[in-house]
Order: C-alpha cells, then sequence, then structure tokens
C-alpha cells in the first residue's frame, strides 16, 4: 500500500468555520465516520463565535497563540497546549494581536468510550542486551532544499516567525 500524504498550511486553505467566524482559514486533514481532523490558522483579530456541535472536540495549538471559551469562561492559550471542548458545550476561540495555528481533532459523538475501535498496544521494554552494541554514527550532509519552499517566519508567506 502506497504511503498517503496530505498537505496542508500556507496555499491548502479555505475560509472555514461556523457562522460568525472571522479571520479563520482551515483544511480539513481527514475526516470519515470516526472524525475530522483540521488545520486552522487565526489572523490577528480572528475569532470563532461561541457554538456548540455534537463531537467531542481538541483543538492543539502548535503556533502562536490567543483566547479560548469553553461554557463562557475564556483562557489564554499557546504553542504546545491542547483545549478540550466537551459535546454540547459552547466553545469559542480568537486571537488579538498575534496569530495561531492549531489542528482541531473532532471524535464523531460525545464519548467514543463504547465504540471498541481503539486497540490496546504495548511497547516491548528494552533490556540491555538489546542496547549494547547498537551504536549509530552521525551522518554528514542536509537536507535538500524543497522546490517552492519558503523557510518558516518569512513575511510574505503568512504565518508568525
Amino acid at each position: 500500500m502506497p504511503i498517503e500524504i496530505q498537505r496542508f498550511g500556507v496555499g491548502h486553505r479555505r475560509p472555514e468555520g461556523p457562522p460568525g467566524t472571522v479571520g479563520v482559514t482551515a483544511q480539513i486533514i481527514h475526516s470519515d465516520a470516526r472524525g475530522l481532523i483540521a488545520e486552522l490558522a487565526f489572523a490577528r483579530g480572528a475569532r470563532v463565535e461561541p457554538h456548540a456541535n455534537p463531537n467531542t472536540t481538541w483543538m492543539v495549538v502548535i503556533e502562536g497563540g490567543g483566547w479560548v471559551a469553553v461554557a463562557g469562561e475564556a483562557t489564554r492559550v499557546a504553542a504546545g497546549e491542547a483545549v478540550y471542548w466537551p459535546a454540547d458545550i459552547p466553545h469559542a476561540a480568537w486571537t488579538e494581536h498575534s496569530e495561531m495555528r492549531a489542528i482541531m481533532v473532532e471524535f464523531a459523538g460525545d464519548d467514543d468510550s463504547g465504540a471498541g475501535v481503539i486497540l490496546e498496544g504495548y511497547a516491548r521494554r528494552l533490556l540491555p542486551e538489546d542496547t549494547a552494541d547498537h551504536h549509530v554514527s552521525r551522518g554528514e550532509g542536509q537536507l535538500a532544499e524543497r522546490p517552492g519552499y519558503r523557510r518558516p517566519g518569512e513575511p510574505d508567506q503568512g504565518e508568525p516567525a
């Protein structure tokens, strides 16, 4: 089976969000009966108005920061933080003076604990003899430039530095 790659980010996003959304673009990365994964990009002064949906959602902030509200309680969020939005509870997100990028993971329904589709996995414990003679030498060189790639932080790229 070939590797499946879904592109997202600059050049792939479209205006997205519930009614009243301003300054937010998004790209759906995956969607099926189990849920949805999307990238959201908030411009400065962007907002997703308070709304509720029937699905449990996590908003994982990967760049920048802003504000979120759940059930009327608001707090700041920044890169490296994830916000839980329970099903059927009003929630919102917005930015003021900064931009924010997030990955949104929305699960079908309010709680998937009874679905039984997540398989429990276990890592094999490494024994000392497994690691004794497995040294990897450091490689030489660098990554090749990708055609059309702009380095993060370029002003015309539209993303925060």
